[in-house]
């Protein structure tokens, strides 16, 4: 989390489970507040995404670029 960054409270639902574990995790100080998990875990979730998407584009690079339109259709059936 970055201090002093700007911030947008905004409102999220999550099951009672996932609430209880997340609430289990800032009493043992493995998370700074509820807020600070979900940041933390929003983040981490941005960040696969964008290694994904960068894997996907060395492959592809790798093996001659992306899939042509009759390649497509051929993986669709």
């Amino acid at each position: 989390m970055v201090f002093g960054m700007a911030t947008t409270k905004i409102t999220i639902t999550v099951s009672t489970a996932q609430l209880a574990e997340i609430k289990k995790r800032v009493t043992a100080r493995e998370a700074t507040s509820v807020s600070g998990f979900v940041q933390q875990a929003v983040q981490k979730s941005l960040d696969n995404e964008e290694e994904f998407r960068s894997m996907i584009a060395e492959g592809l690079a790798a093996t001659g670029g992306s899939l042509t339109a009759g390649e497509r259709a051929w993986a669709r059936k």
